[in-house]
């Protein structure tokens, strides 16, 4: 079975905190959730498989944590990790820069081909987002803020949409 970690950036009882353990409790025992702003390079080097996660930090951007975190995580060998992605955001207040965070990520990211869990952006209203390739987001894009009522489902969905990519 694969070790799953789970790495989020934002605030521990924020939003992100929240999904990153909403994906853990359904993953199950196999998955473990880190903060990135405690954690290190031996940490993503002991999983088999990434999720990735921000939250939308000024205007769209990664988490400040991720800053100081990416660079860890890109020296990690990530070459045979499956990895997903998912980032919050807001479309209504941020339609220009909806979940780039996500999209920031995936571009600092080496071997893109690993990356699991694209997700259409049919049902949210933005016109703009570095997290959309081709018509999908490259991960599960989430608005807490003005789509709450969608979250759960969401995730859930995604959560069964990337077992399947990833094997699990």
């Amino acid at each position: 079975m694969l070790k799953i970690g789970i790495f989020f950036g934002g605030k521990d009882n924020g939003t992100t905190a929240k999904v990153a353990h909403r994906i853990q409790e359904l993953f199950g025992d196999n998955a473990t959730v880190h903060n990135v702003g405690n954690a290190a390079k031996h940490d993503v080097d002991k999983y088999d498989f990434l999720i990735l996660g921000t939250a939308a930090w000024g205007i769209g951007e990664m988490h400040s944590d991720w800053e100081r975190f990416i660079d860890k995580l890109i020296e990690a060998d990530l070459s045979t990790k499956k990895i997903a992605l998912f980032g919050l955001g807001d479309q209504k207040m941020y339609p220009e820069s909806f979940v780039d965070g996500m999209g920031t990520i995936f571009c600092r990211m080496p071997y893109k081909q690993n990356v699991i869990g694209y997700t259409s952006t049919s049902g949210y209203n933005f016109y703009y987002s570095t997290a959309e390739k081709e018509g999908n987001f490259v991960g599960l894009a989430i608005d807490n803020d003005t789509q709450k009522e969608y979250t759960e489902q969401r995730i859930k969905d995604w959560v069964e949409q990337i077992k399947l990519e990833a094997g699990v």
